[in-house]
């Protein structure tokens, strides 16, 4: 295993300190393993986005973190759900009254963990809503999923409903949009190579080199099935068929696209792929409004790709185009 580590065991620890030292808007609070905004608030009376899930995904969720998209995020271990006392203490250091929105990817210890801090929240009289995102379309259940994972569209439930959040909108207005881009969401992604954790030293699968995982996990689980590797336009088309067999496209119907990275694939490669995106897309005049190309969901050092697709209606871009701050998105300031 080579790693730009110190230890397996302080990796966190030091990422985060990394993080609050390249960040000075953003303040961690090293004890909790909390990322929030540096001035500590959100605009007056205004409702609170809190996410998280194991690290290892960067630059979610910690790198969402800012005016226009999350207020605070909860990074657990390499892989691993962060624990309710992380997101209790969260929701303490943001809420400003107007309730609290937690963004849970569908995996289970993050559902469960979430659901428990969402009751701890409201013993201490805190407002909490939940959304869960469910928008892989590989797979119905997985090794830790039940019913279908999440992944890319979390990206997009973060900046649309952070837009909506910053605009003063209540509680359930929030909750409801995150609902609303989650239902028009999919993702699919294909891993050319395992990642290899920290703590393990060793790849998390066996992946030959002429094959590839087709509907893999964003921790490296199974997907639908190995198969040779092929052509970047094969590889689009099957994504596609997946993504567009769940949600159906029409003609004229405007879409926000992201070519995710998995941690270890080039933007020369990412680019490749979106092209193949684009004129699939187009070639069925169907529009792509807005788009993402890069590392935003990633499986630590996987190579490989994941395709979302949002059917965004015209409250959803104009919400998207709302500004952003953070350290991984930023436009519009």
């Amino acid at each position: 295993m080579k790693k730009l580590i110190n230890s397996p065991e302080t990796v966190l620890d030091e990422a985060l300190a990394g993080i609050a030292a390249a960040h000075p808007e953003l303040r961690v609070d090293a004890k909790n393993k909390v990322i929030t905004r540096a001035d500590g608030t959100i605009r007056a009376g205004g409702v609170a986005l809190i996410s998280g899930g194991g690290s290892g995904h960067e630059p979610l969720h910690g790198g969402f973190v800012g005016p226009g998209m999350l207020t605070a995020a909860c990074p657990g271990e390499v892989f691993t759900s962060p624990v309710p006392d992380q997101m209790l203490a969260a929701a303490q250091a943001v809420d400003s009254g107007a309730g609290v929105l937690f963004i849970v990817k569908n995996y289970t210890g993050d559902v469960l963990n979430f659901q428990m801090a969402a009751e701890l929240a409201a013993e201490e009289g805190i407002m909490v809503k939940t959304v869960v995102v469910d928008d892989d379309v590989a797979v119905q259940d997985s090794t830790w999923t039940a019913g279908r994972r999440g992944t890319g569209a979390t990206v997009f439930v973060e900046k649309i409903v952070g837009a909506l959040a910053e605009q003063g909108a209540d509680l359930a207005a929030v909750a409801e949009m995150g609902r609303r881009v989650n239902a028009c969401s999919r993702s699919f992604a294909v891993a050319l190579t395992a990642c290899t954790a920290p703590a393990a030293g060793k790849p998390g699968f066996d992946l030959p080199e002429d094959e590839m995982e087709v509907g893999v996990g964003i921790h490296g689980e199974p997907g639908r099935r190995r198969d040779k590797l092929r052509p970047a336009r094969e590889i689009v088309a099957t994504a596609l068929e997946a993504i567009l067999a769940d949600q159906p496209l029409a003609a004229g119907d405007e879409t926000i696209v992201m070519v995710n990275g998995l941690g270890a694939t080039p933007l020369l490669e990412l680019y490749v792929v979106f092209n193949e995106v684009a004129t699939a897309l187009t070639g069925q005049n169907v529009v792509i409004a807005r788009s993402l190309v890069g590392n935003y969901v990633t499986s630590l050092d996987m190579a490989g790709v994941s395709i979302t697709v949002c059917k965004a209606d015209a409250d959803m871009l104009a919400l998207w185009d709302a500004p952003v701050n953070t350290p991984a998105l930023r436009w519009g300031t």
